[in-house]
């Protein structure tokens, strides 16, 4: 009685304990998703949030029964067979308690234990949503592979799905054997007795039944190895190779036989005594499976293919060049010829003025620092990233540097939760400096500064306000009882209450209390800051806020700042798709091997909304994707103008781009194995360290083009040689937007390379003398990145140099170094460098503009030390060649 007792309760309380817990868990996903959908509908894209939530709810549902039925399926099988046939044996070697005894937990667990697991299956099955619905909405790519002529969709939309429910398919089966197991152990259905393991002839049955179904899917999942040898890296390139097609593929079609046999022993054995043949079969396949899968296409490829490699794998190698430029856009790449001439003149200076104009001067990391010297204002504001774009300034068009500022929640002098959440809720403005104008100081000179912005250019700031930003903490409240801080104005702050429709109405007690325990802040419940008007906003970080939205997109690392005609501030973001089942493409890591910038996001700084446009409407996963959400993607033409003029090629896709041009601009298939023109990315010193290029925007017009434009540029040099081999371009501006072009150089000529320029530099007497100059009196000099700018025909590098106090954090740019052919000089401006170079007159000095604050008179003394230096170290240098001149006089005089 009293083990029947416990056998009661035993059940009862571990069932009570679950059922706790899943309360729980259902209590903080039902609030996470009210609260979602109240966010959802604040962004307005509740059909996006329902479309994704039904489908995890049917593909769950439909997940969890199956594994239910399939589970408790075999185990109530398992122990209700036995008892008209339980084996009797002397010993019991195992010593389990007599099937009477465990037969109360059998029947008491195997329903509640079978559901526990049913709903973790379910519950995980919710992440297959993605999966079935681009299986359901697959978008043919028109392109078909060279083995099993299938469409590039089935591998991208289908196979993932497949490859998914066998995998679930084989978990569960072989769970529910094991279960199915463990019972017929409990019942005496299979027992283990000193010499023998007998079993009874219905659990015979059943097992076998079971152990045909294994087999059948390990039928199915050879035939998908089949489609995964597309994507092997066992020969010289990536994809089947020659020992994949000749060797394994033959294997895989055995195998997939040989299950297929094997499962049929199984249903043949239930009526056989004896077990022979099912062990032989089981054996043929296994060892098939290691011989055949491993042992033998590595002699097939150590032996036939590594001789004469060339030859036997040269038609998987032309799959490989092919399927890679398709997937990474490379074979719409243009080319063009690039003489690099030296008989670039003024006169085509004069011809390329935006050019020169629109040169950038100004770094990354200098520029930061300078602008965070100059125009943080307060602590607690900061600028974390330069922005490159271009803009009509005054009727010109013109490259310029933007920087937002940011509210940095960290650095609030006092981080109490009434600042953080009420008071400091946003940033505020922006700086904007064109890209190649320097004060007389050394600093960047500003077209938008200070708080409230000041614009000197057409170019304004209307809407300042940034709750909504790269930086941006994750929630604050609007619309509160307390002030809301907006900007500081001399010794007073100016308060302002937020106008824009974001944020979501907290409403009712209840819905406050839903928020409080969503955000874990119990605050929000015993503020007496917060009416029914205020509203909380959340996912203010700009990637986080659109990740939110589409998950199912992949975004680029750099948001950039926009000024809207109107002068309101918004961020556009690039959107991936992308995939890793393109057949014979070389894959990225951390990406893939197929992606397509389809998608341009625009964030609003001030209210939060997000609109999302179909930048490339050829990409079939975006396509795709169309039909599965169909309110979310917006045709391009539809966004406004002012804000359409301002996308640009994305640095991040670039850079994949250039590097896999780098391999795959050889077409031919000896020198691509032979690796005879590979390229690579240009190295550089940097800070005393050797670094890649960076991608790098400039406004110049193409050769052969009628006017400048937009353009991403990034130059190759040959692997292990310094000179260069080419420079490719991305083109930003329409009509021309996203074509890329890229240009050769002659291969008989020497063109120079960054790093060859660098050494050049210096080991130039005057440029070497001064940069000592400056070192010895404790100043840094820090180098900026050499641009390498096509002009006509010709290429002109550009390097600028910093020089800051040697504990200070105020870099000012000093000279410019310009280089050209044979000639190099490096003068106080951009100007005086060309013209020193292509022999013109220097131009006269700029009249100052007015820094961010005053030089004062130790920077006027600073300034004068610095001109007198560089005109002696000038003057010493023209005496030296002056010398070098008359020596070579001398010495022709005497020969003659």
């Amino acid at each position: 009685m009293r083990l029947k007792e416990e056998a009661g309760m035993g059940p009862f309380w571990l069932i009570l304990a679950l059922a706790a817990v899943a309360v729980l868990t259902t209590a903080g996903r039902i609030v996470g998703l009210y609260t979602d959908w109240l966010w959802f509908r604040e962004v307005q894209f509740t059909s996006v949030f329902v479309t994704v939530l039904l489908w995890q709810v049917l593909v769950g549902v439909v997940t969890g029964a199956a594994f239910f039925l399939i589970l408790y399926g075999n185990v109530t099988l398992a122990w209700r067979l036995p008892p008209r046939e339980v084996l009797v044996a002397a010993d019991d070697a195992l010593g389990l308690p007599r099937p009477e005894m465990l037969e109360p937990y059998l029947r008491r667990l195997a329903l509640p234990s079978s559901v526990v697991l049913a709903l973790i299956a379910g519950w995980l099955g919710t992440d297959r949503w993605e999966l079935v619905l681009k299986a359901l909405n697959p978008t043919p790519f028109g392109i078909r592979d060279p083995l099993f002529a299938q469409d590039v969709a089935f591998y991208v939309f289908e196979l993932p799905l497949w490859r998914s429910v066998y995998s679930w398919l084989m978990g569960v089966l072989i769970l529910s054997g094991l279960a199915a197991i463990a019972v017929y152990f409990c019942v005496r259905g299979i027992q283990v007795s000193p010499v023998a393991v007998s079993i009874s002839r219905r659990a015979r049955a059943h097992l076998l039944v079971l152990a045909a179904l294994l087999f059948l899917l390990k039928a199915a999942g050879y035939r998908l190895a089949m489609f995964d040898l597309l994507f092997s890296q066992r020969g010289v390139a990536f994809g089947a190779g020659y020992s994949d097609v000749n060797a394994q593929l033959p294997v895989l079609k055995a195998l997939v036989v040989l299950a297929g046999l094997v499962a049929l022993l199984c249903l043949v054995t239930i009526r056989l005594r004896s077990w022979r043949p099912l062990l032989g079969g089981v054996a043929a396949l296994a060892g098939l499976a290691i011989v055949g899968g491993a042992a033998y296409p590595a002699l097939i490829q150590r032996y036939q293919v590594s001789p004469n490699e060339i030859v036997k794998e040269k038609p998987y190698i032309d799959f490989n060049i092919r399927y890679t430029r398709l997937a990474y856009g490379l074979d719409n790449i243009e080319e063009r010829e690039f003489p690099a001439e030296q008989t670039l003149t003024l006169q085509d200076l004069r011809k390329n003025d935006a050019t020169i104009k629109n040169i950038r001067l100004w770094d990354t990391q200098p520029l930061l620092a300078t602008y965070g010297q100059l125009q943080e204002i307060r602590t607690y504001y900061k600028f974390t990233d330069i922005d490159i774009d271009r803009y009509t300034i005054d009727g010109e068009y013109r490259q310029v540097t933007l920087s937002p500022r940011e509210l940095s929640s960290k650095d609030l002098p006092s981080r109490i939760w009434i600042n953080e959440r009420l008071t400091y809720t946003h940033g505020y403005g922006a700086v904007v400096s064109p890209v190649n104008r320097v004060t007389r100081e050394g600093l960047p000179e500003f077209w938008v500064k200070d708080i409230p912005p000041a614009a000197s250019t057409d170019l304004r700031i209307s809407r300042p306000e940034l709750y909504f930003s790269e930086v941006a903490n994750d929630y604050v409240f609007a619309r509160t009882r307390a002030k809301e801080f907006d900007y500081p104005e001399g010794n007073q702050n100016v308060y302002t209450t937020y106008a824009g429709e974001g944020g979501i109405p907290l409403g009712s007690f209840w819905r406050k209390a839903l928020f409080a325990a969503r955000l874990g802040d119990i605050k929000l419940l015993l503020s007496d800051d917060l009416t029914p008007a205020s509203r909380v906003l959340i996912y203010r970080n700009i990637r986080e806020r659109v990740q939110r939205i589409a998950p199912f997109f992949r975004y680029d690392e750099d948001p950039y700042m926009v000024i809207s005609a109107a002068g309101r501030v918004v961020w556009l973001l690039d959107g991936y798709t992308v995939s890793d089942r393109f057949p014979y493409s070389a894959p990225t890591r951390g990406l893939g091997n197929y992606v397509r910038n389809a998608v341009k996001v625009t964030v609003d700084a001030y209210d939060g909304t997000v609109r999302f446009y179909v930048a490339d409407p050829a990409d079939p996963l975006i396509r795709t994707t169309a039909r599965i959400f169909p309110g979310l993607l917006r045709p391009l033409d539809v966004m406004p103008a002012d804000l359409r003029a301002h996308i640009r090629y994305p640095e991040g896709l670039f850079r994949i781009q250039a590097g896999m041009y780098a391999v795959y601009h050889m077409r031919d298939t000896q020198v691509f194995y032979n690796k005879e023109d590979l390229w690579s990315i240009p190295i550089r010193p940097v800070d005393g360290q050797e670094r890649a290029m960076e991608p790098y925007y400039l406004i110049l017009r193409l050769p052969g083009e009628p006017k400048e434009e937009f353009v991403l540029l990034i130059p190759f040099t040959p692997s292990k040689k310094d000179n260069l081999a080419a420079w490719l371009a991305a083109r930003s501006d329409p009509p021309n937007y996203g074509k890329l072009v890229v240009y050769n150089f002659p291969k008989q000529k020497l063109v120079y390379g960054p790093r060859q320029i660098e050494a050049r530099i210096d080991q130039d007497s005057f440029i070497s003398q001064q940069l000592s100059l400056w070192s010895q009196r404790g100043s840094q000099v820090i180098r900026g990145n050499l641009l390498v700018i096509p002009i006509e025909r010709s290429l002109v590098y550009v390097e600028p140099l910093y020089i800051a106090a040697e504990k200070g954090r105020l870099p000012e740019l000093k000279r410019v170094i310009v280089a050209f052919g044979d000639r190099i000089a490096m003068e106080e401006t951009l100007d005086g460098a060309m013209a020193r170079v292509f022999g013109g007159q220097p131009p006269p000095a700029p009249a100052a503009v007015a820094p961010g604050r005053p030089a004062g008179a130790e920077a006027s003394v600073k300034t004068l030390v610095d001109s007198a230096a560089s005109a002696l170290a000038r003057a010493s240098e023209e005496l030296r060649r002056l010398g070098e001149l008359l020596q070579r006089l001398r010495e022709a005089g005497g020969r003659n």
